[in-house]
């Protein structure tokens, strides 16, 4: 089966598809991202009668309206976006969003004698020997003669038959071809995404939350515009809090809809732990608003499929845009928003290094939504919610394939008690056997980012306990604060064994400890720098480490699981230390984990 078709149109006739909504562009309302250079050297290839490539659209099904009609589908772009906006704004002078959401026009303008393009700057619209806005020739409104004869009015010395020639050739420009791919409504996505990256010389990769993004866009009839901005801008707003100015002074239209109150809050945000993506925000929204986890079903839901009959109906899109608007909403809510948060702080997960899996922080939310829906109480809901965040991270649950899972999880969750779930899936996976060898072997790697060293700085968070020989300073501090992880075998020391990185390197010898200490233990082996701490500390000299009494310093070693042996080793003792530390760092993490 032909699965698109490619045909050359007319540059004139793809803009007035796109002027009368038959060719939706989803992005229109999104930062133009090109400089005006390129849109100058798009031109200057369309005047040399150069290819330009080809844009790429996927039709929408054709619809059964309420009355029992069929609405033809609009073709979506889903590539060359940039091409089709550059064209807009440099052939009908139309303005385009740029990188700072404000509403601009690109001007190009075109000296006729040298035939070169540039863009409009000062000097050029001190010189009239250029056409200061080609718009102004090719736009359809004025012909080669009135164009000409102006030119001629401000330079009456130029050859007027190359000046002709030029302007010819410069107002044909919309009769130039460009090549459309056409691609075939029924297709699924994963046939789509194929196609776009075989037929795509650069290779780029079009997520499935792209595809919701287009057909959210797309959709006027139910304010999907004003949704798509609403994401956009909520995710934009999570980063750059500033940016709350630019949607004030350049979008009045969006300010006005119901939408903006809604993510306002964020003008005055600055908590960074969790700045979700627009792939991040509708997986959540769709999730627990839907029951489901593959966003190829919101695609075809936005469509209007009806899976049972295969067909397309106006009601189910209506439906569906409705019901992942109340899902945005609960997703951009302040205090759902807060409250989620706080939660995830409360496990001791403080800062965004912590936090590697974004699939697993994604579904932690969806949890927190859909318990709410179903009436849990809040004492119950934090309880769970932290549980399911720590086990997804300690298990890896959405690092493979996380669709298939949320799908999965998000089921049985509406199926059943969540404790019950949540029972089923520690009993089959955090099981003795999980906490006594595989844990210990999973913290045997040189891997910083390793999830399971997370969860043990996190366990040392929510206990408040101190950086390793400090009195004082809390872990936590040393993690806001961004202090540093240091050796507790130096790692100088350790090099002179002729240890490679990966030895060295364990998350087993890992310890917060403030740069000063680390300092002043240098690249002694532990028992002599312990020797030295223990003199000191008996002669009330604190110069290594505020700790004052041998029982302060077996209480900081315990908290740190640093095995009280290492007072007397030394490099002929460091792979045993690194077991007896990793048995009791994951000691600890089974402990925190059932206090949660």
């Amino acid at each position: 089966m032909q699965k698109y078709s490619v045909n050359q149109h007319l540059i004139e006739t793809l803009l007035a598809w796109v002027n009368s909504g038959e060719i939706a562009i989803p992005e229109i309302q999104r930062p133009f991202v090109w400089d005006s250079s390129k849109v100058r050297d798009l031109m200057d290839s369309l005047y040399q009668g150069y290819p330009i490539g080809y844009v790429i659209a996927w039709r929408n099904p054709n619809i059964r309206l309420k009355d029992g009609s069929m609405s033809e589908g609009k073709k979506i772009l889903i590539d060359g976006q940039q091409r089709v906006t550059a064209l807009t704004a440099a052939i009908l002078g139309q303005y385009v969003i740029n990188k700072t959401y404000e509403r601009v026009k690109i001007k190009i303008a075109f000296n006729p004698i040298t035939e070169k393009f540039e863009v409009q700057n000062p000097a050029i619209l001190k010189d009239k020997t250029w056409l200061h806005d080609i718009s102004e020739a090719i736009n359809g409104k004025t012909d080669l003669f009135e164009v000409a004869d102006k030119y001629f009015e401000l330079n009456p010395d130029v050859d007027k038959k190359i000046v002709r020639n030029s302007f010819s050739t410069l107002i044909n420009i919309p009769k130039k071809q460009i090549g459309l791919i056409e691609l075939s409504h029924d297709l699924d996505i994963e046939t789509v995404t194929e196609i776009f990256i075989r037929i795509n010389s650069k290779g780029v990769v079009l997520s499935q939350a792209d595809f919701v993004m287009s057909k959210i866009a797309s959709n006027t009839e139910y304010k999907g515009n004003e949704l798509r901005k609403a994401i956009d801008y909520f995710c934009h707003l999570a980063i750059s809090p500033e940016f709350y100015k630019h949607i004030v002074d350049n979008d009045k239209e969006f300010v006005k809809t119901d939408f903006f109150p809604k993510i306002q809050w964020l003008k005055v945000e600055t908590e960074d732990l969790y700045d979700p993506d627009y792939n991040d925000l509708i997986r959540v929204a769709f999730t627990s608003q839907f029951n489901r986890g593959r966003l190829s079903d919101l695609v075809s839901l936005l469509s209007g499929r009806n899976f049972e009959t295969r067909t397309y109906e106006d009601t189910i899109a209506e439906y569906t845009f409705q019901k992942l608007k109340e899902g945005v909403f609960n997703f951009v809510n302040e205090v759902n928003f807060k409250r989620f948060l706080m939660i995830i702080k409360s496990a001791g997960f403080i800062s965004p290094k912590l936090i590697r899996s974004q699939n697993a922080i994604n579904f932690a939310y969806v949890v927190y939504l859909k318990l709410k829906e179903l009436g849990v109480n809040s004492v119950a809901i934090e309880r769970y919610v932290r549980r399911w965040f720590v086990y997804s991270v300690l298990t890896g649950r959405y690092s493979g394939s996380p669709e298939s899972l949320f799908d999965y999880d998000i089921k049985q969750i509406s199926e059943k008690p969540f404790n019950e779930y949540l029972k089923e899936k520690e009993d089959g996976e955090l099981s003795e056997a999980f906490w006594n060898s595989s844990l210990p072997q999973s913290l045997d790697t040189s891997v910083a980012s390793s999830p399971f060293f997370h969860v043990f700085l996190a366990c040392q968070v929510k206990a408040n306990d101190k950086g390793f020989l400090s009195r004082d300073v809390k872990v936590s501090d040393l993690i806001s604060l961004r202090g540093d992880i240091h050796h507790l075998f130096p790692k100088d020391y350790l090099k002179k064994f002729d240890l490679d990185r990966s030895k060295y390197n364990q998350i087993a010898n890992y310890a917060f400890m403030q740069s000063e200490i680390n300092i002043k233990v240098g690249n002694k082996p532990p028992k002599e720098y312990f020797e030295i701490l223990k003199r000191q500390m008996a002669n009330n000299n604190k110069l290594v480490s505020g700790l004052s009494s041998e029982q302060e310093l077996n209480d900081n070693l315990e908290v740190n699981c640093v095995p009280l042996e290492i007072m007397e080793m030394d490099i002929n003792n460091y792979f045993d230390f690194l077991t007896l530390r990793r048995k009791l760092m994951a000691t600890k993490i089974k402990e925190y984990y059932f206090s949660l």
